[in-house]
């Protein structure tokens, strides 16, 4: 007896007679063949969350077991690709059928018709295992594709040539003690499951992301995890934005998972238009773009994260550097509650499911830097960024919560400093990173031996500074002692100089850690030559008011070539300066 609808609910449909599928079997539903995952099955009934539209469906329409588990196609093509939650192209589909995506329409994820120049690494007669590379194809102009064997494959190389091949001709056999195997350009692989890695490593080496606040003082490794929860308006999508542009990664990988149709769009208009700072090239050349839009269909939200993670994973075994931002996990999340409610699941805290953590943990746990499987023994790293959008700004609501029990550094946004135009938002009292003590040695062997203790010094001063405002507040700044004045305006020139950063400025946009220490070394040295002079008898007024503290405010924008001459002028005027008001205060 053929399966057919006995009940629809919204995304959730549940069919009946489906004795012979599995859980996570991808499906097709109704003659109109919507996709669809198995979620549940209780003997002979399976609920399905279906990725499209399900408005018209009615009992008794029939279902289709595919009997495979939801996958994602990996080869070249990848790069440059916009893709929904499935892993259909949205290109190919527009071509197909106009600006509106139609039901049920199908269309290969990898472009079955365009040959690839694929050039062997390996001949006949070596022994290769899964993960080993045996050639490569030069995807873009900024990545070569390395083509390996699939995992769980292992044998001799019977066949092998160089030549132009499409995804799914063959390049060459592999032959095994029982059987000879056909290898393709193309491989596919479950979502739900993680790809295999030899070993992980230790997160001792930064991701560089040119933006001050996260390097400075709270910095993700590469491989580890980060979630930057905030309130609407405080800059996380601009945050998730400059992190895809600037971070220090091979492939970007941007979900937007859920998120408003027209900051999607933004993304897709804008990322084709800007250059790679190594090549010169469009950053799209390194990008893969996942669009599942808070108005497409709510249960490819889910689907949307995994496919991301999934083809993440895939280019950090080739032995590159992978950054993932999802963009928010607060959509996917808000899915998994309605699909939970429709199944009539026992309720978490706010209507969440009970598994909403072991599912975040599930995701955000496959983040790493790895040895790659393979003879080579290649390095891989996967850093996984996620934005979460808490109703009302407040951290205390479970997605938030759970999010911070998995991952190891926090971005606070506060819109308070939003609305003081101060961006990034990210609020220094708030926001941690538990790398800090991993990547302590990298910092001061590879930019400056003293790095992390200026770091502290910021970091103190900052700290200081939110005690003084207290006192501040109740009784004026008169009462302050000269001493605690100039940590107030050291602080301010910190915030104002150092950690206010312009994502839309042509040099303040991205800041090398060699200009980030010399900021901080101007600060730094400002307030100590400020000190001394103040315990020399120095006035106040006079030393907050330096002519030269303008120059430090403006050393952001200074690109590569006038920053050096700069920086030197720049000491030498302020030694200059307090040395005048020290003079004055000592004839007084």
């Amino acid at each position: 007896m053929s399966a057919v609808i006995k009940k629809v609910a919204g995304p959730l449909v549940v069919a009946q007679d489906m004795s012979g599928a599995n859980m996570f079997d991808v499906v097709r539903v109704s003659d109109t063949r919507l996709i669809g995952e198995i979620i549940e099955l209780h003997d002979e009934l399976a609920s399905i969350q279906v990725y499209e539209e399900t408005g018209g469906l009615a009992p008794g329409m029939p279902v289709e077991t595919t009997g495979v588990p939801l996958s994602v196609e990996l080869g070249p093509g990848l790069l440059k690709s916009i893709y929904d939650g499935i892993q259909r192209p949205l290109e190919a589909i527009k071509q197909m059928s106009g600006g509106r995506l139609q039901r049920g329409i199908e269309a290969p994820s990898l472009d079955r018709q365009k040959k690839w120049r694929f050039v062997p690494s390996v001949k006949e007669g070596d022994v290769v295992t899964g993960g080993d590379i045996i050639g490569a194809v030069q995807e873009t102009e900024l990545v070569s594709h390395k083509i390996m064997i699939p995992p769980n494959m292992s044998g001799s190389v019977k066949s092998i040539a160089e030549g132009d091949y499409t995804v799914e001709e063959t390049v060459g056999v592999i032959a095994t003690e029982s059987e000879e195997t056909d290898i393709t350009l193309l491989q596919k692989w479950p979502v739900r499951r993680e790809r295999p890695v030899a070993r992980k490593l230790n997160p001792t080496v930064p991701l560089v992301t040119g933006q001050r606040v996260i390097d400075a003082l709270f910095p993700v490794a590469k491989g580890g995890t980060a979630a930057v929860p905030g309130p609407f308006g405080s800059g996380k999508t601009v945050v998730q934005h400059q992190l895809a542009k600037w971070a220090d990664v091979d492939i970007v990988v941007y979900i937007g998972c859920g998120e408003r149709g027209n900051e999607m769009t933004d993304v897709l208009l804008e990322f084709p238009e800007l250059k790679d700072p190594k090549s010169g090239k469009s950053l799209m050349e390194r990008t893969v773009l996942i669009a599942n839009t808070s108005d497409m269909p709510v249960a490819a939200r889910e689907a949307s994260v995994y496919t991301g993670v999934t083809i993440a994973e895939y280019y950090r075994d080739m032995g590159y550097s992978v950054a993932l931002m999802a963009d928010s996990t607060s959509r996917w999340a808000e899915a998994m509650r309605e699909m939970s409610g429709r199944l009539e699941e026992m309720p978490g805290e706010e209507g969440y499911p009970a598994y909403l953590g072991s599912r975040l943990a599930q995701f955000y746990e496959r983040a790493g830097r790895v040895i790659a499987i393979g003879k080579d023994g290649r390095e891989g790293a996967l850093s996984i960024i996620g934005a979460v959008s808490p109703s009302g700004g407040d951290i205390s609501e479970p997605v938030t919560q759970a999010t911070l029990r998995i991952v190891k550094v926090f971005w606070s946004l506060d819109s308070q400093l939003a609305y003081a135009r101060h961006f990034p938002a990210v609020n220094w009292l708030t926001s941690y990173s538990l790398y800090l003590s991993d990547m302590e040695n990298w910092f001061n062997d590879n930019v400056k031996q003293d790095w992390m203790r200026k770091r502290a010094r910021i970091m103190l001063l900052l700290q200081e500074e939110s005690e003084l405002d207290e006192i501040v507040r109740l009784v004026g700044i008169d009462a302050l002692s000269p001493p605690d004045r100039l940590k107030l305006e050291a602080a301010r020139s910190i915030r104002e100089d150092f950690l206010h950063q312009d994502a839309f400025h042509e040099v303040d946009t991205y800041t090398s850690l060699e200009k980030q220490y010399a900021m901080m070394s101007l600060v730094l040295n400002f307030y100590e030559m400020a000190q001394n002079a103040l315990d020399d008898g120095a006035d106040m007024d006079a030393l907050v008011s330096l002519p030269v503290r303008e120059q430090i405010g403006r050393v952001k924008y200074l690109a590569g070539d006038e920053l050096e001459p700069q920086l030197e002028a720049i000491n030498r005027r302020l030694a200059a300066e307090i040395g005048e008001v020290k003079e004055k205060g000592g004839a007084n």
